[in-house]
């Protein structure tokens, strides 16, 4: 049984503490705020694309956990000092359940893992639900980055959608990296004219100003109609329980809304 563990990612974090089994974690991600007691409780041993490998190893892992080819260099630093490390690469709301049962099943808490995974999938059912009841749809722009201008990854938009709307950029869902998601015309958001802009712009604060400033931009209805609105990136960006739970309803909260003319 892995008894030792350091959580490279958010994700991983959360969910052992949803499962009751954070005892087991020795080190976390410096970007880790859910839950927030986890940053006073673990110690900080990484950021996303770097990691402090001696301080890790001082903490004698038994597993470490971390998410896609970005921490691969990592991992195999890791690896090669012999340590046990789980590399999670999931890009979809299907893969962020998938990983909790994984997580549960090789801490021994397969039961707690599969509830958990189930309540979260009701959560979303319940969320779908209230969205067909919706008047009308918007069609909504997320934007991840402002410069260049990224669409939202696979499950921010399969989130979109759950929540009411319909994502203006479904084609660049399936780029698992940023660079897959750039849009490099502009003026093609004006073209298709969202409803709805969202920004989460990766940790740092949205600014509606500088959408509304663009050139063309204040022909699109949602900027003519001052619906551009923020989602926290730790809300949504993270491919764990998160963006399952809060990401959503701040989602659906906002396409309810403007569905509502409110």
């Amino acid at each position: 049984m892995y008894e030792r563990i350091v959580c490279l990612t958010e994700e991983p974090t959360e969910i052992l503490y949803l499962l009751e089994e954070d005892r087991r974690i020795v080190g976390i991600s410096g970007f880790t705020v859910r839950p927030p007691r986890a940053r006073r409780e673990k110690p900080k041993v990484s950021a996303f694309t770097s990691a402090k490998i001696d301080r890790i190893l001082d903490l004698e892992p038994d597993l470490v956990f971390g998410f896609s080819d970005i921490q691969a260099d990592i991992a195999a630093e890791l690896v090669r000092s012999g340590v046990e490390v789980h590399i999670f690469n999931h890009r979809s709301v299907a893969g962020i359940l998938r990983t909790v049962r994984a997580i549960a099943a090789l801490v021994g808490c397969t039961a707690r893992g599969e509830r958990l995974a189930e309540e979260l999938q009701e959560g979303l059912e319940r969320i779908r639900s209230r969205a067909a009841r919706l008047p009308r749809r918007p069609r909504v722009y997320f934007e991840e980055w402002y410069d260049p201008l990224i669409s939202g990854i696979r499950w921010v938009s399969e989130l979109i959608e759950i929540a009411g709307g319909e994502d203006c950029f479904p084609e660049y869902r399936g780029g698992s990296l940023a660079r897959d998601r750039i849009i490099a015309d502009p003026g093609e958001v004006v073209r298709r004219a969202p409803d709805v802009i969202i920004g989460s712009w990766c940790g740092r604060k949205f600014r509606p100003e500088r959408v509304k400033a663009r050139p063309g931009w204040e022909t699109i209805p949602a900027v003519a109609g001052e619906h551009l609105h923020e989602i926290k990136s730790a809300l949504i960006l993270q491919p764990g329980p998160a963006a399952l739970t809060d990401g959503v309803a701040a989602l659906h909260g906002i396409l309810s809304d403007w569905a509502h003319g409110r």
